[in-house]
């Protein structure tokens, strides 16, 4: 019942378990004086936590100052932080109070705390551990009682690591931590928001209150919102004063989302995809070693023919052909005789070629693919001492079909 009642009073919209969590968190640590840091990604309303945080303190009825750290310029934050004399500076004509001293007995909340200068982290972090500050111009130390509340968008570890940031004043401010998770990791309060934001700007602008159809409110859960509420708040408030039809679709959703159209999910992963990949290539071996056995059969078809026909005039160029053909390492060879015979089928009138000699071979390269297969995964495996796990990993196939092919082939592991 408490919880709906914060959120009512603060204007928080959604009933996502991280969102609550958040504000329990907030409500348990608010009696206390401990330090808070409050993270998260830009426009997910981490302003709101420190409201609840002093309301929910003994300091209620003290000064709460909000003070944006990255909008003051580096050559006033001190003075803005900690006051001023007169003289201090050349528009320094009066003294002047700053926010640890008019926040005295109440709460202080530094938005954007990562932009500080290093020069004012020392100073803050003096507040911080023993409640002293001097103005600027000023040698005389003043005391205040204040509790800070800092918020962050950045990742305050990486500004130590890269030192933008003090490490000591990290620890200091982070004695509890909050998290306000992104809207993303919100989705049952995207569409709640947008209902709110549509019926504030209806009121606002007098006008009716535009309304989704079901796959507009599908595209609307599935946009990953980098700028969280604060974008979906100006989306909704373009389309309620643009459109003049109240009843958005989602191609109209598209236009004022970038990339509402590509699915931001995480990519799946395919178990399969690896065994696909082993799978394609021993299809692709199985059909060029068809190819080579019908080039085979086409060669030894054409030999039949020449020897069938000896009536059959055939020119020299043919009688070339035919010896290419059969002059692979895994053909038989053509011999003299054969030579002769196809020879004597020639023109008489054309010059006679070179008898080919049969006392010396020419032995080409093996380009047979299952014996390069065989000659590969004896190496793998030799080079693995046996090991197929191993050897199938260095020849990109699966262990099992490793372990079929040298059964197929009848390989000594």
């Amino acid at each position: 019942m408490q919880l709906q009642q914060v959120k009512q009073r603060f204007e928080i919209i959604g009933n996502s378990h991280g969102l609550n969590r958040v504000i329990e968190l907030a409500m348990q640590v608010a009696p206390t004086d401990l330090s808070v840091l409050i993270s998260g990604e830009s426009g997910v309303g981490k302003e709101r936590i420190p409201q609840i945080i002093h309301s929910h303190s003994s300091r209620k009825h003290g000064e709460y100052i909000a003070v944006n750290c990255g909008a003051i310029p580096e050559g006033t934050i001190d003075s803005e932080l900690f006051g001023h004399i007169k003289g201090s500076f050349t528009s320094a004509v009066n003294d002047r109070k700053g926010y640890f001293e008019v926040a005295d007995k109440g709460t202080i909340f530094l938005d954007e705390v990562a932009e500080l200068p290093l020069a004012t982290q020392v100073r803050l972090l003096r507040v911080l551990e023993t409640g002293e500050f001097i103005r600027v111009g000023s040698s005389k130390t003043q005391k205040t009682n204040v509790r800070v509340i800092a918020a962050t968008n950045v990742n305050i570890l990486d500004a130590v690591k890269q030192g933008k940031f003090r490490e000591d004043l990290y620890y200091r401010l982070n004695t509890v931590p909050i998290f306000v998770p992104p809207l993303r990791e919100r989705k049952e309060d995207i569409y709640l928001l947008f209902r709110k934001f549509a019926a504030d700007f209806a009121e606002k602008y007098r006008m009716p209150s535009i309304k989704l159809t079901d796959a507009a409110q599908e595209a609307l859960l599935k946009y990953r919102w980098p700028g969280n509420i604060r974008q979906l708040k100006n989306i909704t408030e373009q389309i309620s004063v643009i459109e003049e039809q109240r009843l958005v679709s989602v191609e109209t959703l598209q236009s004022y989302l970038p990339g509402i159209d590509i699915a931001n999910l995480p990519a799946i992963y395919n178990k399969q995809a690896d065994q696909s990949f082993s799978n394609e290539r021993e299809i692709l071996y199985k059909i060029l070693f068809d190819m080579k056995k019908d080039v085979t059969e086409l060669k030894k078809l054409v030999y039949d023919i020449i020897l069938d026909n000896p009536g059959v005039k055939v020119d020299e160029s043919k009688v070339r052909m035919v010896e290419d053909l059969y002059n692979d390492k895994d053909e038989i060879k053509i011999h003299k005789p054969i030579v002769q015979q196809v020879d004597n089928k020639i023109d008489t009138h054309k010059p006679e070629r070179p008898e080919i000699e049969d006392t010396k071979e020419f032995e080409e390269e093996n380009l047979c693919i299952a014996d390069k297969e065989i000659e590969l995964i004896k190496k793998a495996l030799e080079k693995f001492k046996g090991k197929r796990r191993k050897a199938a990993e260095e020849l990109g196939i699966s262990e099992r079909t490793l372990y079929r092919k040298i059964k197929e082939y009848n390989i000594e592991n």
